[in-house]
């Protein structure tokens, strides 16, 4: 790679009146560079004023030295290779799949109510005839004897935390033998008071601390 300068002289006459003014200007010199294999004026005995990178392309000739690329072609791969790359890929994939799958249902059933929010959901307003059964029932036949108006503050609200004193399930309300609530998981029957009255539960359903704000308000806690 070397410079080459290009000077370009100017001739400018003036004339004024019966004088000719004659001045020499040199422009400014161009500098560019690149090889000689690239530019053909240097072996032809041209100067372009185009960069020679520019002029090589507009003018080609055979004289341009090309890069040299390899251009030959890889060796096949083993064939016996072939049919275990081919399973390692399609079980990868399946791989793939199950912990995408996984994590899918993680977020969404992340966004579903848990068990004590789920026990919280019902809610219902006792009949007078519910609160007739609740206070016919013989304590004394009672697992866990409690009677309905310990249980309660206002007899049309029962107030209890719908969790299976057994072994933590979610009873179904409104379901039993008692019509109160039935544990699906091993077969406990509470009555319309929350009391155990059949199944392998040890307690009545918890009564959690609450009070009446007013007549639209409750607060549990």
């Amino acid at each position: 790679m070397h410079p080459r300068n290009i000077l370009e002289f100017r001739q400018i006459k003036c004339h004024i009146g019966s004088k000719v003014l004659q001045k020499n200007t040199f422009a400014a010199p161009l500098c560019c560079f690149s090889s000689e294999a690239l530019t053909p004026g240097h072996d032809m005995g041209m100067i372009s004023d185009l960069p020679a990178t520019v002029a090589a392309v507009k003018n080609p000739n055979s004289k341009i030295v090309y890069d040299e690329h390899n251009h030959e072609r890889l060796a096949p791969g083993d064939p016996s290779k072939r049919a275990f790359a081919y399973f390692v890929l399609t079980g990868g994939r399946f791989v793939y799949a199950s912990l995408i799958r996984l994590l899918i249902l993680k977020f969404v059933l992340s966004m579903s109510a848990s068990k004590d929010v789920l026990a919280l959901a019902s809610l219902e307003t006792r009949t007078e005839e519910d609160i007739k059964v609740a206070n016919s029932v013989d304590i004394a036949s009672l697992r866990d004897p409690q009677e309905d108006a310990v249980r309660v503050k206002n007899p049309e609200w029962l107030i209890v935390v719908g969790v299976c004193t057994h072994l933590g399930c979610i009873p179904l309300p409104n379901a039993g033998d008692f019509g109160g609530w039935f544990c699906p998981c091993h077969g406990s029957h509470y009555d319309v008071s929350g009391r155990i009255r059949k199944g392998p539960a040890p307690y009545n359903l918890e009564v959690p601390t609450y009070s009446f704000m007013d007549e639209n308000k409750l607060l549990i806690g």
